[in-house]
Parts: C-alpha cells; sequence; structure tokens
C-alpha cells in the first residue's frame, strides 16, 4: 500500500470516528433529559376554575339575600333542573319563581353557602359539592342542606346546568313548621266540623296529626297521620291511619307556595274498593288560615270528582 493511501485511509477513519462523536454528543443530552414538567399555564387554568366557581357561589349567597331575582336567574342555565327533596323544578322560570315565592313568604330569610369540594370535569365543566344554611329571620335555628350541582361556563359566566339538594330531616320538616298548631273547620252546608292539631316529636324528626272528624249524623272518624322526612333523599313522606281501618301513604312535594302530597291508600271498606289515589293539595293563606283540597281522585282506576275545598282556621 503506498503511503497516499494509508494517508487517505487514516484521514477517512478519522473523519468517521468524528462524525460519530459528534453524533453521540448531540443525541445522548436529549436522551437523558427527564420528561419535561406540566406547562404551568394548565396549574393555572384549573386553579382559575375553581377560583371562579367559589366566586360564583358567592355570588349566589349574595343574589338570594339581597332579593335581586335578576342576579339570581343569571346563575341558572334556561334548562337548568332542581330537585329537592323530592321536589323537580325544570327551567330557569320555574327555579327563580319558587324562590321568589320562597322568599314571599320569608322575607327575613338569609342564605349562606360553604362549598366543600370542587371538581373540574373538562373544559367549561365543573361539579361543585357543598352545603346550604338557610336561616328564617334573624337569630332563628338555621337549616342545613346538602348540594351537588353541575356549572357550565356559558359566555364567560359559570352557571348551574342541575343541582341536587338534600336537606337534612329537621330542614325538611322545617317546610311544614306552620302546620304546627290546632286547626278548625265547620261546613255550614254538610255539617261537618274538622279538628286538626300537629305536633313535632321525635327531637323535632317527625310531625305527628290527630284529626277528628265529626259528621252530622253523629258518626266520627279520627285518624293519626305520621309525616318524617328521609334522612339519605330528604323527601317528606307520610302514613296515615284511621278508625275505619284505612291506611294511607303519601309523598310530599311544593313549589315554594302550596305543598301536595300524593296518597296512595286502602279503603277500611272492602265494598268501597282495594286503591284509592288522589292528590291532596294544601294551601297556606297567611298564617292561620289554610286550603285543603283533594283533586286526581280514583278508585281501582276510576277517576272520582275533586272534592270540595276545605276551609281551615288556626284556633291556637
Amino acid at each position: 500500500m503506498h503511503l497516499l493511501d494509508l494517508l487517505s485511509t487514516g484521514s477517512r477513519l478519522r473523519s468517521a470516528i468524528m462524525a460519530f462523536v459528534l453524533l453521540v454528543a448531540c443525541v445522548s443530552p436529549v436522551v437523558a433529559q427527564p420528561p419535561a414538567p406540566a406547562p404551568a399555564a394548565t396549574t393555572a387554568s384549573a386553579t382559575d376554575v375553581i377560583t371562579a366557581v367559589r366566586r360564583a357561589a358567592d355570588a349566589y349567597a349574595t343574589a338570594f339575600n339581597a332579593g335581586d331575582e335578576k342576579a339570581l336567574g343569571d346563575q341558572w342555565t334556561v334548562g337548568a333542573e332542581l330537585e329537592e327533596g323530592g321536589t323537580l323544578l325544570k327551567g330557569r322560570d320555574a327555579i327563580v319563581a319558587s324562590l321568589k315565592r320562597w322568599r314571599e313568604i320569608h322575607p327575613q330569610s338569609s342564605l349562606k353557602i360553604e362549598v366543600t369540594d370542587m371538581k373540574p370535569l373538562g373544559e367549561g365543566v365543573a361539579r361543585v359539592q357543598g352545603t346550604l344554611t338557610y336561616t328564617k329571620q334573624a337569630g332563628g335555628e338555621p337549616a342545613i342542606s346538602r348540594f351537588d350541582s353541575l356549572r357550565v361556563l356559558e359566555k364567560g359566566v359559570w352557571r348551574i346546568a342541575e343541582s341536587r339538594v338534600v336537606p337534612t330531616p329537621r330542614a325538611a320538616l322545617a317546610d311544614l313548621a306552620w302546620m304546627i298548631g290546632t286547626w278548625q273547620s265547620t261546613d255550614a252546608k254538610s255539617g261537618t266540623t274538622i279538628d286538626a292539631t300537629y305536633e313535632r316529636t321525635l327531637d323535632d324528626h317527625a310531625l305527628v296529626g290527630r284529626i277528628k272528624v265529626k259528621r252530622k249524623d253523629g258518626s266520627n272518624v279520627d285518624s293519626l297521620d305520621v309525616i318524617h322526612a328521609d334522612r339519605l333523599t330528604g323527601r317528606v313522606r307520610s302514613w296515615n291511619f284511621d278508625s275505619t281501618g284505612a291506611r294511607a301513604e303519601g309523598v310530599f312535594s311544593s313549589d315554594g307556595t302550596s305543598f301536595e302530597r300524593k296518597f296512595v291508600a286502602t279503603p277500611g271498606n272492602p265494598a268501597a274498593g282495594s286503591r284509592a289515589e288522589w292528590v291532596q293539595v294544601l294551601t297556606p293563606l297567611g298564617r292561620d288560615m289554610l286550603l285543603w283540597h283533594s283533586i286526581e281522585r280514583s278508585i281501582d282506576g276510576r277517576s272520582e270528582p275533586d272534592t270540595e275545598p276545605v276551609h281551615l282556621r288556626r284556633i291556637r
């Protein structure tokens, strides 16, 4: 081999070695580097969502306490749903109207919201959980409920799309506190007299009513009405038993003004049928007057006429 060939071969070898060294130098740092941390913007975004949703919850309480219907309505989506103690309201207008009626009945009421958990579920969606504390008047006993809501971002505003509120048993029964006392009604046309007395029992976890119906012919019907709120759902139920042997089970709902109790019953007299259903509508008229009305009545599937409204007056 000639010297020129050796020099040429050595030069090529050195070039190859240098190329390899440069390749390793360029690649190795990339391989050795740990994974890049998540962009700081992602964490900041989640923090911003949490902050914004908490502010929205505070704004809700402020709007409620101020009686600001417009601001309160802006907290809900148009098609929002609110379920509270078994009562389901659909649509922003229905929800705000119910809250307005409740405020009219309890003008001195106040609301405090505590968010206990908030989790972003995706872009523009967050689940919020916490407690609602209502006080009907200054110095009054607070009623506490749990809530689980879904808020969505609409045009820069975090609105409630759906919310489920579960009141404690005491809180659920607090809306029926107006029933406490003795009520009386006399129908001049039929000569029938109704006496009803309701009181709290079981450390305020239930209401018990004792009703006596006296007819003109001298016959009487006595009944016992037990009202209780379910701890898991907040739904208010009732069980009624009377001196004819009849029994009935009812479920309460309310639109904020009147209260409906849907009954399913077994008549005491088998000749009357085996299954009776009706809706009892209770409408407080001020502090000491009550309208009592039974509608949508049926026996064994046969429709029955509604009863005449009964006006009861609180006598103590």
